[in-house]
């Protein structure tokens, strides 16, 4: 006998096992986190904010910069701002789960200043531009 007696069944996301959560589930933990963490000092001021993770950008293949590392849309009206954190290539950038947390920090930072029209180090007394 093969396949569930020996690993666990595929679940969505990937192979996981039991009871273990799956990197992309960690992964949106962590950005949870700080995306609580930001919002909370300046949700007065930022209004309403949608945040999302996505595993990935959708980029043409003629694009000759780097992989961006989030996105921001400005709202208008009746639609949200959007601010959504690319996954996957911050991951790749990370060696281990303490550059992860300072890079996805470092991002919300950077977008969350963006928004306000202030420096990223007003926005969070954590933030640094070296780390």
């Amino acid at each position: 006998m093969r396949g569930p007696a020996i690993l666990p069944p595929l679940r969505p996301g990937g192979l996981v096992a039991p009871g273990r959560p799956s990197p992309r589930q960690r992964f949106d933990a962590l950005a949870l986190g700080i995306v609580a963490e930001v919002d909370a000092l300046w949700q007065h001021r930022l209004g309403l904010v949608e945040y999302a993770v996505e595993d990935a950008p959708m980029i043409p293949d003629d694009w000759d910069d780097s992989v961006p590392l989030s996105s921001l849309v400005r709202g208008t009206g009746a639609t949200p701002t959007r601010l959504v954190i690319f996954r996957r290539p911050i991951e790749h950038r990370c060696p281990d789960r303490e550059t992860l947390e300072s890079l996805v920090f470092m991002v919300v930072v950077e977008q969350v200043a963006e928004l306000l029209g202030i420096e990223p180090d007003q926005v969070h007394p954590r933030y640094r531009r070296d780390a």
